[in-house]
């Protein structure tokens, strides 16, 4: 499932749990999906913040990605 079909699955419980209340089924499917999805979101921005290059006052270049980009994660 891609994202775009993720979105619009969410989507479609919210408005299902609008009208009547979510079996536990679709309630943990829900939970599921936006887990993945804000999982999905944390990994876009984090590959977006280690592709920043910082230029020193001295000019050499800093690559945030490299400085910090392994800092607090869990190596697999």
């Amino acid at each position: 499932m891609n994202m775009e079909e993720r979105i619009a699955r969410i989507n479609a419980l919210y408005h299902l749990s609008q009208e009547r209340a979510l079996t536990e089924e679709e309630k943990k499917e829900q939970a599921r999906l936006r887990q993945e999805y804000v999982a999905a979101i944390r990994g876009n921005l984090r590959a977006q913040l280690d592709n920043i290059d910082i230029v020193e006052k001295d000019g050499s270049i800093t690559n945030l990605g490299e400085k910090f980009g392994n800092a607090g994660r869990k190596q697999t």
